[in-house]
């Protein structure tokens, strides 16, 4: 028998999605970027870190280095003494250099939109990529980060022991209509409503649905 990776039905999960639609209607990712390079820094800087912080640091970034030629000359020194208010600076730093050396030497400065040329980028994990993927391309995928893997968890819509088992089982639960945004309804839902510690359960707007599944989950990845 096959396993079945959600808690609710086919209609559940379109109720919820589509009661999330109309808390957030124009969802969006809370991450500062005017081009796909740029939204690319962004996330690989995010990790582990607050939108609001990485938000911070980058426009001295972008404008230190706005292609990534540019940012595939600056020394690590350079990047780390821009982004050093973000958490693993230097590690960071050093993948940004060698992530833009990589846009500059195998694919001509551009971001590649396909999920396993920008795998191979330094720096670019499965999440990164598919956030760049959704937001910059338009992409139907969506990057499970801790935000959604605890609401898909808590509320059953996609189950799975870990964020690569809710990643690879996700996507064909969501109707076609919330497709292209059902990651930023989530993770909003979990940034704000769904938290980790205190989930806000009695001004939740799709409680009613909810199978609150381990409400007292503390993911604090």
């Amino acid at each position: 028998m096959k396993k079945s990776f959600t808690k609710l039905d086919t209609k559940a999960r379109f109720s919820m999605l589509e009661s999330l639609s109309q808390i957030f209607v124009n969802p969006k990712s809370e991450l500062d970027f005017e081009n796909p390079f740029e939204l690319l820094c962004a996330v690989i800087l995010s990790a582990q870190a607050t939108d609001s912080s990485v938000n911070k640091v980058t426009p001295a970034l972008f404008k230190k280095a706005p292609d990534p030629l540019s940012l595939s000359q600056k020394s690590q020194g350079e990047i780390e003494d821009i982004i050093k208010t973000v958490g693993l600076h230097k590690n960071k730093s050093k993948n940004l250099i060698l992530m833009a050396k990589m846009l500059v030497d195998d694919f001509k400065g551009e971001v590649p939109e396909s999920y396993e040329e920008l795998i191979k980028l330094p720096g670019v994990g499965s999440k990164t990529a598919k956030v760049v993927l959704n937001v910059a391309f338009n992409k139907p995928t969506v990057a499970v980060d801790t935000h959604i893997f605890r609401v898909c968890n808590r509320t059953g819509f996609c189950t799975g022991k870990s964020v690569k088992e809710v990643e690879n089982n996700i996507v064909p639960l969501i109707d076609q209509k919330f497709i292209l945004k059902a990651h930023h309804l989530l993770l909003l839902h979990g940034r704000y409503v769904c938290k980790a510690r205190k989930p806000l359960c009695n001004e939740c707007k799709i409680a009613a649905l909810c199978k609150k599944i381990n409400v007292s989950f503390d993911d604090n990845r």
